[in-house]
């Protein structure tokens, strides 16, 4: 399935599975996030590197990015670096988000810039504040599994 395809059927699982009361905004989240690439929470979500827990949670807010780095792995993609503006007990202060070279430069994302991070019913959505635009999908494991393609 072309990543255009899976983003369409990422928005296409959320407007399905959202209530009404909450029908109008998903149904904006998913249109604009129509052109950002989607990634899984355990392959794209990294704690630091002093971190103790292997779970990293991450919360709704304003990060600051502080790096931008190649990931070091064979897909050939960034290691972002973010630090919450205004931490949250509970959730990771610094994070490392792993994502495609070219949803970096969709998002225009810049040492310094900010992202936010918006929590979805699918996982987290993240915006840059250069475009206002969604550039990166984070989809929960068990979403993810449903978005893989089987032969029919």
């Amino acid at each position: 399935m072309s990543l255009s395809r899976t983003c369409l059927a990422a928005a296409a699982l959320l407007a399905l599975l959202s209530q009404p009361a909450g029908a109008a905004s998903s149904a904006s989240s998913a249109s604009s996030a129509g052109s950002a690439s989607v990634g899984s929470l355990s392959d794209s979500i990294q704690g630091s590197s002093n971190s103790s827990s292997k779970a990293t949670q991450v919360a709704q807010g304003e990060y600051r990015i502080v790096e931008i780095a190649a990931a070091g792995d064979a897909a050939g993609r960034l290691k972002v670096t973010l630090q919450a503006t205004a931490p949250q007990a509970g959730a990771a202060e610094t994070f490392a988000l792993l994502l495609p070279a070219a949803a970096a430069e969709a998002g225009q994302l810049a040492a310094g810039g900010t992202v936010q991070a918006l929590e979805r019913p699918y996982g987290l959505e993240f915006r840059s504040a250069a475009t206002a635009q969604a550039f990166f999908l984070v989809v929960a494991d068990e979403w993810q599994q449903g978005l893989q393609t089987r032969p029919v």
